[in-house]
């Protein structure tokens, strides 16, 4: 398991509202850096995201991710890494994790051929993900309050979840049980004080607050908009 597919599963495994999937892709490129970072497979020079050697990388996205990580200086920064990477990110997570047999669509009434929308199977990776997300795991716990789920809970919520998928429809805003088989296990994740750990934490959160600007500024440009339309 890695720290994105935990951050994924928490997000349908704990809220009945997950976050939308802009914000979540882009804390989801955030925790695939994360475990680079334990996997030694990069370091940070100030923002930039430095490679180090190759790992070999059973899980199929962090190896994706790994691959696609610019190897000439000028090195790319942590945030341009977020935009470019994140986009379009939970939907492959969602589709990774139901390829591997990790979701079931629920059926809608008595016709077998009506499916509704996903859910988490009971399984080794949920059970370590929800180990990790009992046990306060500083990295899931940042990542995951940084998009709004908080104590089970999201911003919007106070119910329980029902481990329902996430709405990917929203998906393009974002711009929109075992462990990787590396040489460093990118299960040892380090811990929120590790420098190069803030570094990424604190770009997603940026990141987040920019993709919030973003939406209100278009917003007020489609109010406005729209009042020019009603000769207000």
């Amino acid at each position: 398991m890695t720290t994105a597919r935990d951050l994924m599963i928490t997000a349908m495994d704990v809220t009945p509202d997950p976050p939308a999937a802009g914000e979540l892709s882009l804390a989801l490129a955030g925790a695939e850096l994360i475990d680079l970072l334990a996997a030694e497979a990069i370091r940070l020079d100030g923002d930039r995201i430095v490679p180090g050697h190759r790992p070999a990388i059973a899980d199929r996205l962090l190896d994706q991710a790994a691959e696609s990580l610019a190897r000439e200086a000028p090195y790319e920064t942590v945030a341009d890494w977020l935009w470019r990477r994140g986009l379009g990110l939970a939907p492959a997570y969602l589709s990774a994790l139901e390829t591997d047999g990790q979701l079931t669509r629920r059926r809608r009434g008595l016709l077998p051929f009506r499916t509704g929308r996903t859910a988490l199977v009971d399984s080794p990776d949920r059970r370590q993900a929800g180990d990790r997300w009992a046990a306060n795991e500083p990295v899931l716990v940042a990542l995951a309050t940084a998009v709004g789920i908080r104590d089970g809970k999201t911003d919007e919520t106070d119910e329980a979840s029902d481990t329902e998928t996430p709405d990917t429809t929203a998906a393009d805003e974002a711009a929109d049980t075992e462990t990787p088989n590396t040489e460093t296990s990118a299960a040892e994740t380090p811990d929120t004080a590790d420098d190069a750990v803030e570094t990424v934490l604190v770009a997603v959160n940026e990141a987040l607050l920019e993709l919030e600007a973003v939406r209100q500024r278009r917003s007020i440009e489609q109010d406005a908009f729209d009042n020019v339309w009603r000769g207000y």
